[in-house]
């Protein structure tokens, strides 16, 4: 039996979810486009997927009604992607990862974060101990001010060169 076939036909909810959003490269268009980042090449540069792989994650979020495809040029048709309510309900399981990461991922207490957060009613700052009200509003990142730290920053605009170069066959 395929993972498929195991994760859509089960009422398992946990399951459900993961035949959806299960894979890393999945999470990371969603990172993307929580940032800003809405084509096709500007996603593939920051995920370092391949055409293939990028375009076959983007049809089934689609499908699944998680993100939506805007036509921003019709000569030649292009795209940009946006996340759905549906997708941008994930909002909070990617602050959840950030979390988690940031408590048992190793990194020096000191450490800068990649990306610098802010709750833009609360201005509290966003970290590994941060959760949302209770307020019966859903966290979105739509209520954050975010500032990419300087190595993370860096990394961004190394993958940016690199990809740039790769198509011009440098």
């Amino acid at each position: 039996m395929s993972w498929d076939e195991v994760c859509e036909n089960s009422v398992c909810p946990v399951a459900r979810s993961l035949s959806v959003v299960g894979d890393r490269w999945t999470l990371l268009i969603l990172r993307e486009l929580l940032m800003g980042v809405r084509r096709f090449d500007e996603i593939q540069a920051q995920t370092g997927m391949s055409s293939f792989l990028l375009s076959t994650r983007l049809k089934r979020l689609e499908k699944a009604g998680v993100i939506e495809k805007q036509l921003y040029s019709k000569r030649p048709p292009r795209y940009e992607y946006h996340a759905t309510a549906k997708g941008r309900d994930l909002d909070e399981v990617i602050l959840l990862l950030r979390a988690w990461d940031m408590k048992w991922g190793g990194h020096p207490a000191k450490a800068e974060p990649a990306v610098h957060m802010t709750h833009k009613r609360t201005k509290k700052v966003i970290d590994a101990n941060w959760r949302p009200a209770a307020d019966g509003k859903p966290f979105s990142f739509d209520d954050v001010e975010f500032v990419l730290g300087r190595k993370y920053s860096a990394e961004r605009e190394a993958r940016r060169i690199a990809f740039r170069a790769s198509r011009r066959g440098e």
